[in-house]
């Protein structure tokens, strides 16, 4: 009786630790962070990416919902922790990411909970080309080299259970800023969008020869497009709505305006070929 009574505790110490396994694969969440780029006129930006970090509120199992409404909260310290991501550190040509292109960033299996913030270490190796010519790109006195995103539930694409991934929009043109002595400084700006809830606008500019640069805009939105060299264009994570489009044309061809441009989240809206003429 003795030998079956400890049999009976091995076999039921072994199912609790089973179970125990089976809670912490449960209570984690996978994290796939993509970067895309929102481009500016310059040969190649290339951002010195270190490291990226997020910090997970362990205490609140939702944060925020679809629909933007709080979940359960927990004022406690105790409850966020910080926790490193996989990354490729080094250099990231952001020019090489437009037009639909994107990249894995960081990744990683982080405990369940409401990601409140994403961080991003920027090394001191950035530089950008323009004009064939190099210039290293400064951070501001005082600045960090850390950009900090502050999340919200609903910033998140949820899918296959407890995997989550969100696309980080850099914005070149408004990220780079010239000095009156020639030099560059990185102020970076960027946004967190996720796919099924922004548009996408595309279509193809003729000729290459007029250099087009895009501009797509409404009330509260504005993004950039530079077409590649076969004049196609895709402008992602635009926000519902109706926009204007502007085609900054160069080489003696005339400026272009198409107007009430319909954006639905999850839809592509494909444009017919836009013509520039002189």
């Amino acid at each position: 009786m003795l030998a079956l009574a400890l049999l009976a505790f091995f076999i039921w110490a072994c199912q609790k630790e089973l179970s125990g396994d089976v809670s912490k694969q449960a209570s984690k969440q996978q994290l796939n962070l993509f970067l895309t780029d929102d481009p500016a006129l310059f040969d190649s930006v290339l951002i010195d990416i270190q490291a990226v970090r997020v910090r997970v509120d362990t205490c609140s199992s939702s944060g925020q919902d679809d629909n933007g409404a709080s979940g359960n909260l927990d004022d406690d310290d105790s409850c966020e922790i910080w926790l490193n991501l996989t990354i490729r550190p080094g250099l990231y040509n952001l020019l090489q990411l437009r037009n639909g292109i994107d990249t894995l960033l960081a990744s990683g299996s982080v405990p369940a909970g409401k990601v409140e913030k994403v961080r991003i270490l920027i090394g001191n190796n950035s530089y950008l080309v323009k004009d064939s010519i190099r210039y290293p790109l400064h951070l501001p006195v005082g600045n960090k080299a850390e950009i900090e995103l502050k999340m919200k539930g609903d910033d998140w694409d949820h899918f296959g259970g407890n995997s989550s991934r969100v696309w980080l929009d850099f914005d070149v043109a408004r990220s780079i800023v010239k000095v009156r002595n020639g030099q560059f400084y990185l102020i970076p700006v960027i946004r967190p969008f996720v796919v099924k809830k922004t548009g996408v606008l595309e279509g193809k500019v003729q000729p290459m020869a007029a250099l087009p640069v895009i501009s797509v805009y409404n009330s509260s939105d504005t993004a950039y497009a530079i077409p590649d060299k076969n004049g196609s264009f895709k402008i992602r994570g635009l926000k519902e709505g109706s926009y204007t489009m502007f085609v900054n044309a160069s080489n003696g061809y005339a400026d272009t305006t198409l107007n009430n441009l319909s954006v639905l989240a999850g839809r592509e809206t494909k444009l017919n070929t836009i013509n520039l003429h002189k």
